[in-house]
Parts: structure tokens; sequence; C-alpha cells
């Protein structure tokens, strides 16, 4: 007997059975046959009716078949989910047996059997889907989950707008990339849409991918899904995605959103006021956006709101006092942001939900209110880097709901009080570089039996070790644990039985001798990051010395008496320096196969013989390679690669000899090469000038030679912003083509004031731990006559050294195109001519240095134009006339004009003929000839002389307040571990 497919087996048992009694009725006489043909009809119709509509409908064939299909576009990989449970749900979907609507992931309606639901969510898919998928063949769905699979980078499809049944569309953490298409706002029945990005959080490091809205942007899609018609309510996500940009609509209206977050985007613009029309939002986060501008009060009007997140942006002016308004808000986040300095307002008391306030960076002054104490829901409180005065608030010891405490960075002082080991749910406690003093005793922590992060450090307390060794197991097992400046003189006792730790910072106490045997066994699989620079450490109990730390990624040994071969990490390592030791001996090899290192710093130390080559072959990893002043003899390493991601090469201050290798031109990264005070005999390496990042170029105390000649290039040394080519045996004219093209020291922007620095990973976040993620460049330079290091530089710093070589002619007029210059020094050559007047336009200089020359003719009068100069030297010359007076002129010395006896007038004991005391140009007139503006001038009169602090000889203090140039500026000065 055959039956129809789509029948179930139940309702075929009941039609087989009626069946058979109309054979068993065939057996009776014929008199009664048609009576009994009819009951049996009638039976059997009554039992094939009540069995079928006693079952649920079947999938459709057609939808069955979309769903194979789909599974078999796409490969199954474990590593394409990252939650710890995924497991490919596909994988049971069979075409024979179960009904697909029974399938994982599956669900039907129960009256037409359509498919409305299809999650497919961490089953570990990877692939790409496109417009011609049959996914889109489902066009029943209204429930649509992708998240957590990995497709491979391929654009959402436009199709997706196909699916207009559609409420709910989730599409996160799945490597989408590229622009997101129009047709996503056409869905007119959305109620949820989630586009974020997840992926790599867990290690903070945001992918280069991610998803676009250009053609049309945010704006575009914001407004037609907030315009809906048949909009329920709505819960937008596009977080953590990077390359999102667009701007919100001047005029927001969907009283329906609930849910609206655009955190890590690129977003931009300000607020508009009309946010405040969404009544209904409950979450409105846009935290590490681009937004700027003044806060607009309306957001007073959503009194709905539970949780407010504006972190990282760039909003402006004071604090609006009508979120006051908002008592229903349990999370608060404001801060790195510009807002105008001030106390707390006084209304923050109304916000008694509060269970989290964030207000890091928010220039809050003055000492943490008294009512702080009355927000008794709170569970997290970060007041970090601000300026909070006065003593450590005993009043926030009220808040025995507290996990999370954060007042680091300020200028708090007194002592930590007892009440405070009262908090008996505190798991973190951040009071580092405050002014805080007095005795903290160890054991007092074992009250605060859940605490596992805690920063002590850069403050003036003194930590003593345990009094009782029972406490040493009673204590809380922390996570972190930042101890710098804690007057420590030995490691404390209480760390051989920290097993979790994944921070340790230990940094400027005075710690002695040798490293302790039982640090071995400390956390040896779970630290991420050991401190211990500035201390006196001098080595370990066994050399060469393999460090136990599986998972070590930043290491700091710096400024120890180690001795002996530098220790080697575990492959793990991502930043390790040990620069200001005694280490001594040749690098290990074994340092070439540390395959995930970003920097490695070695230097000030005493070791020597040959640079690994390998080290060269290992720069697709490296970005900073630092050896500078050690011994190292014999060439440069030979085998620089394509893909090299070197961003600093700082071989300088070693015994290197032979050639440059040409194979440096490779590293198309480089920003920072300092060769200089060696033995390296060559030619001027004409081939860098193509580098196009290259900012620092240092090859001062060599035996270079021969004439330096451009090729012809249309950009050479683009972005070169210091070069020391000093005390080498470069002979012919100064290199004129070289100084027409040098473009970045051309100008002087303000805007973009910044550190010289190489980053090395991308916002490394690790279960709340911050490592740095930032190397500071330092250089040694000859500036104002005297010897200076600078152990930061800012993008804005330029200086020309060519002196101490053989070079002859004139001066080229081209040298009046460097206006951006501070340090110009050309002494100790065979040059001749005038000094040029054009050198007058150059009005950031600080310091110019033409000495030691074959210069004639007069002081031009424009360089009175040079109201920064503080360091003038003409002397040993050829010079004569009379020298120019006021400004500047008036503070130099009589060394300035040495050995040129035509010189006269102040401050040289000659005096000037009346025909030779000319008197000088207007200024107007030399505007007019050089332009050069009062407006500039007085720009630049804001800034101060000198950008950059120096140490060297001694330490040296430039004159300038760089303090107040960051905070005009807002000068980002870098991640690194908290103190």
């Amino acid at each position: 007997m055959h039956y129809d497919a789509g029948l179930s087996t139940k309702a075929l048992l009941c039609l087989e059975f009626s069946c058979i009694l109309i054979d068993k009725e065939e057996e009776i006489m014929g008199s009664s046959l048609a009576l009994t043909l009819l009951v049996s009809l009638l039976i059997c119709s009554f039992q094939f009716t009540r069995c079928v509509s006693s079952v649920q409908t079947l999938c459709r064939s057609d939808e069955r078949l979309a769903l194979l299909l789909f599974k078999e576009s796409l490969a199954v990989d474990k590593e394409a989910s990252a939650n710890p449970f995924a497991y490919p749900k596909a994988d049971g979907w069979k075409f024979q047996g179960v009904d697909c609507c029974y399938w994982d992931g599956i669900e039907c309606d129960h009256n037409t059997g359509h498919v409305t639901a299809l999650d497919l969510s961490s089953s570990c898919l990877y692939g790409s889907i496109n417009s011609t998928s049959s996914l889109f063949h489902l066009l029943h769905l209204r429930k649509l989950n992708l998240a957590d699979n990995d497709f491979n980078s391929s654009q959402l499809p436009s199709r997706l707008g196909n699916l207009s049944m559609l409420t709910y569309l989730n599409l996160s953490t799945s490597s989408f990339s590229g622009q997101i298409p129009l047709e996503i706002s056409w869905l007119s029945r959305l109620t949820s849409l989630d586009l974020s990005n997840t992926m790599g959080l867990e290690f903070g490091m945001f992918s280069h991918g991610g998803l676009k809205l250009e053609r049309p942007d945010f704006k575009s899609l914001i407004q037609n899904l907030t315009s809906l018609k048949h909009l329920g309510e709505f819960f937008l996500d596009v977080s953590n995605n990077l390359h999102l940009s667009g701007t919100l609509p001047a005029t927001l209206s969907c009283r329906r959103l609930k849910f609206l977050s655009t955190r890590f985007t690129s977003l931009s613009g300000v607020l508009p006021a009309s946010i405040g029309n969404l009544h209904s939002l409950e979450l409105l986060d846009v935290t590490a956006c681009k937004f700027r501008g003044p806060l607009p009060s309306s957001l007073g009007n959503l009194t709905n709101l539970t949780e407010l997140a504006l972190l990282n942006n760039s909003f402006s002016g004071d604090i609006p006092s009508s979120l006051s308004n908002l008592t229903r808000m349990g999370f608060l986040s404001l801060g790195i942001n510009n807002f105008n300095p001030s106390s707390i307002p006084s209304w923050f008391a109304n916000l008694n939900q509060l269970h989290e306030l964030h207000l890091p960076f928010c220039g809050i002054t003055g000492p943490i209110p008294s009512f702080f104490a009355n927000l008794t829901q709170l569970a997290v409180l970060d007041l970090k880097r601000n300026q909070l005065t006065g003593r450590f608030p005993v009043g926030i010891t009220n808040l025995t709901l507290l996990e999370s405490l954060s007042l680091g960075s300020n200028m708090m002082d007194g002592a930590l009080p007892d009440s405070i080991f009262g908090l008996e749910n505190l798991q973190i406690l951040e009071i580092y570089s405050n002014r805080l003093s007095g005795i903290v005793e160890m054991d007092q922590f074992v009250r605060l039996k859940y605490l596992s992060v805690l920063y002590l450090s850069s403050n003036n307390l003194t930590l003593l070790s345990l009094t009782s060794p029972n406490t040493t197991t009673s204590l809380p097992m922390f996570s972190e644990l930042g101890l710098g400046s804690c007057n420590l003189r030995r490691f404390p006792n209480f760390l051989t039985h920290q097993n979790q730790l994944a921070y340790l910072d230990l940094s400027q106490n005075d710690i002695h001798g040798e490293m302790p045997k039982w640090i071995w066994e400390m956390s040896f699989d779970t630290l991420f990051l050991l401190d211990l620079s500035f201390n006196s450490l001098t080595g370990f109990h066994q050399s060469p010395t393999l460090l136990p730390w599986s998972n070590i990624l930043f290491l700091d040994l710096s400024s120890n008496l180690f001795q002996g071969s530098p220790p080697i990490p575990s492959s793990s390592i991502m930043v390790y320096l040990a620069s200001n030791n005694s280490f001594t001996g040749e690098i290990p090899q074994l340092f070439c196969s540390l395959g995930s290192v970003r920097v490695l710093d070695l230097s000030r130390n005493n070791l020597g013989g040959i640079i690994p080559q390998c080290l060269s072959k290992a720069s697709k990893s490296l970005s900073v390679l630092n050896l500078n002043v050690n011994n190292f003899h014999g060439p440069v390493p030979q085998a620089w690669m394509n893909g090299s991601k070197l961003k600093m090469i700082n071989l300088g201050k070693n015994k290197l000899t032979g050639k440059l290798p040409r194979s440096m031109a490779r590293c198309r990264m480089l920003e920072f090469l300092d060769i200089g005070n060696n033995q390296i005999r060559d030619t001027f390496p004409f081939w860098l000038e193509s580098l196009p990042k290259l900012k620092i170029l240092i090859l001062r105390s060599n035996r270079f030679h021969g004439e330096i000649k451009s090729r012809e290039f249309n950009s050479v040394f683009p972005k070169l912003r210091v070069i020391d080519i000093s005390n080498n045996g470069f002979i012919g004219s100064l290199p004129s083509s070289y100084l027409e093209s040098w473009i970045a020291m051309k100008g002087f922007h303000v805007e973009h004031l910044s550190y010289m620095q190489s980053s090395f990973y991308d916002h490394m976040f690790m279960a709340g731990l911050t490592i740095p993620d930032e190397y500071n460049y330092s250089m040694t330079l000859t500036n104002k006559g005297i010897k200076m290091e600078y152990t930061k530089i800012l993008e804005v710093f330029m200086a020309v050294d060519l002196s101490c070589n053989k070079f002859s002619g004139e001066i080229p007029e081209s040298i009046g195109n460097l206006k951006g210059l501070e340090l110009l020094n050309l002494s100790n050559n065979i040059l001749v001519g005038q000094i040029p007047t054009v050198i007058g336009t150059l009005t950031n200089l600080e310091a110019l240095d033409l000495s030691h020359n074959q210069l004639f003719g007069r002081i031009p009068w424009q360089l009175r134009q040079l109201n920064f100069l503080e360091v003038f030297d003409v002397s040993y010359n050829h010079l004569s006339g009379p020298i120019p007076q006021g400004r500047q002129f008036g503070t130099f010395p009589n060394s300035s004009f040495d050995g040129n006896l035509g010189l006269c007038g102040n401050p040289l004991s000659k005096k000037c003929e009346d025909l030779e005391a000319s008197p000088p140009p207007s200024s107007s007139t030399f505007e007019q000839n050089h332009g050069v503006g009062l407006e500039w001038r007085g720009v630049l009169l804001g800034f101060g002389t000198c950008f950059l602090v120096g140490t060297g000889l001694g330490w040296v203090v430039v004159t300038r307040n760089l303090k107040w140039f960051a905070i005009t500026f807002r000068i980002k000065v870098g991640r690194w571990p908290k103190h």
C-alpha cells in the first residue's frame, strides 16, 4: 500500500485500520454489503479526520532543502566560535528521519509548518554568505541569530532585506565586514538589531576589519529604522565596529527605542538635542566614539534611563544638572572627556539608585563630598585620575555593598583609615599615585576576603610584611598587586602562597640581592605582567636563567644591578625591558625564538659580541629593538626582512663596523634609526630616503664620508623631523635638494602634539587588567651647547645637526623652507659666504650654531625676529659690522661672537662707527619680504621656547612649561603600569 509522504505514522495507521474493516466486510452476505460499506466509509472518514487533526503540520520540504543547502555551504571549524560551550548545531540535520522542525536551532509555525526561527549562534560555522544563499528562501523567518561564528570577513548580503517578516536579527561577533546594506533598514517589523563585534575583546584587540557605514551612512540607517510604522520596542546595537562612521541625525523621534549602543565605533559629531525625545530609552552607550561638544540638557528628559555611558569621547562644557532627573539611573559613566574642571555637583545626591559610577579623567577638583555616604546602592565607584584633594573620605566606608573603589592618580593625603577594612564585599581597591602616608600592615587585608585587585603604588606608604606566619595562607588570592614605591626592602613573604597573580608591580622599592628561589613557583601559569624595575636586584639563583612564567607578556627588569646573562622568558613574551643593568656576555640565541616579542630593550648594559643575525629576521614581530650603549662589535645584522614591523632600531654607542646593510630599506614601518657613535664606514645611506615614516635619523660620530646627493625622487625623507649626521667626514656642498624636500619640517602643527612612540598592540585589556602598550622614543642630542638626553620626544620637535664635517660652499637659501626647526647646527665646517637672511624666517628656532666656519659679511638684522632664540653662536668666522641689537640679542654672551675681528657693538667692547650702526629695516618691510606675520608670531609666543625635558651632564630642565602644554592640548602621555 502506498501513502502520501506528508502523512504522519499515526495517521497512516488510522487509515490502514479503517480499510482493513472494509476488507473484512466483503465476506458478509450480499444483502447487507451496501449498508456495511457505507458504515465502514463513515468510520474510515471519521478516524482519518480525527487522527490527522491531532498531528502537528510537518516542515515544508522546500524549506528543509534550503536549510540543508545552507548547512552544506559552510564548513565547521571549532576555532570559529569564541563561546567555550559552542558546538556544531547543524551536524544533526539529516535529509531523512527527524522532522526538520525538531532540528537543533529550528522553530516552526505550528499551523503552517513554515520555519520561523533559525538560531545557529555559537555553531562553529566558517565560510561566507552571499546573496545566492539558500538562507534567503526562508521567507517566513521572524528570528535569525548567527552570532559568534566566523563568516570570513564577507560582506553582509543585501538580500537580508528580503526577509521582511524578521523581528529579531543578531549577526554579532561573526566577522562580517564592509558596508552595512541599506536594505536592512527596510525590515519594517524589526525590533532588535545586533551588529556588534566583540571578537577579540577577551584580549582587547580589535581587528582591522569590521562593518562600515558610508553610503548610506549611520544617519540614514537610524532615520529609516526609527521611522518604521510597525516598530515596537526597538533594540539597536552596532558596537565594536571601529570603521563604522557617521553622525546621529539632528531629529530623533523614535519613542519606542529602548536600547542604543554605538560603543567602540567611529561615530562623531554632537549628541543632538532631539535625543531627549527618545522617552522609552533605557540604555544609551556611546563609549569610545568620537562625539564632541556639550551634552544636551535634554538628556534629563530620558527618565527611563537605567544606563548612560559616555566614556572616552570629547564632550566639553559643564555636566548638565538636568541629569539629576534620571533617578532610575543604575549605571553612569562620564569619564575621559573634556568637561570643565569642577567639584562633584551636589545634584549627584539625587541619583540614589546608582550601583556603578564612573568619573575618571573628568577634571574633578576638591574633596570627595560627604553625600557619597548616602549612595548606599553603589557597588562600583571610579574617581581615578582627577584632582581630588583632602583626606581619605571616612563616609565611603558606609557603602557596605561596595565591590570596587578606584581613587588612583589624585592628590589625596593623610593615612588610609582602618575603617576601609570593614568593606567586606570589596574586590578591587585602587589608591595608587596619591599622597597617602603612614604604615599599612598586610595583616589587615585578611578581613577583605574577596579582595583580588590591590594597587598601593606611588604613595608615601610603608607596607609591612605579615607579622604572623599563619596569616600568609589567610590572605585573599590576588590577581593584581601594585606595590611599587612601598618602601619594601625584600620580596614580601606572603607572595609564596599567591598562585593566581596576573599582574605584579614591585617597582621603585629598595629590594636587594638575588631573586629568591620560591618566586619561581609563584603564579607560574597565570602571571602576565611582572615589573621589578628600579630596585637593587643583582641576579638569579641559576644561569642561564629560563624564566618559569609560561604566559608572561610584559617583563620589566630595567634599572637594577643584574649581572650575568639576561634571563630568557617564555615564547609568550611581548615586551621585554632590561635596560640600565650590568648584564654581560652575548645575547642568547634563544631570544631569536621569541615569536611574539614586540619590544626588546637591552640598552645600557655591558653586553658584547656580535649582534645575532637572527634578530633582523625576527623583525616581522619586533616593533622596537633597542641595543643602545653596549659593547657590541662586528657588522650590523644583514638580513632585514620584507614585511618588517620595526618602528625603532637603536644600535647607537657600540663598536659596530662595516657598512649599513641595504636590506634596512625593507623596514617600511621604520620611524627611528640611531646608528650613532659606532665605527661604521660608508657613504650616506641615500637608499633610506624613500622610507615613508622615518622621523629620526642619527648617524653621528661614525666614519661616513663622501658627498650627499639626493637621487631624483618626488618624496625624500617625507616624515623626517630630526637628522644628526655630525662628527663624520662628509664633504661637498650642503644637500640643498634635501633641504627643499623635508616636508615635515616645513611647518609647525600644534594640533598634532604628541610624543613619538611605538604602540605595540592595540588596547590590551585582560579581565580588567591594563597592560602598557606604548614605548616612548628617546635620544641624545647636543642642544644649546649641552649634551641632552631626551627621554621623551614631542612630534613637533625638529632639529638639523650637520656639524663637525667638511661641508663647503655657501649656506643654501632652501634652509628657509624648514619653518618648524628648533635647532640648527652647521658649526665646524668650511662654509663660506654670508649668513642667509632667510634664516630670520625660522621663527621657531631656539638654538642656532654657525661657529667655526669661514662666513663673512654682516649678521643679518632679520635675525632679531627670532624671538625664541636662546643660544646663538657665530664665533670664529670672518663676520664684520654691527651686531644686531635688542630682543634676544641682548641676552647672548661675548663668546657667541669671539674670533670675528670685524664685529662691533654690544656685547663686545668694540664700538661701531656711525656709518656702521645703521638702523635695521622695519618689521613691516621684513614681513613683506619674508611672509612672517604678526599673527603667527603671536601664536608661537604662547607656546614657549622648549618642548622637551632633557637629561645629561646632570638633569637639564628647559624653561618652558610642558605640563601646561599637556593639559591645554591633552597630549597623550602613554599607558604604563600603575604606580
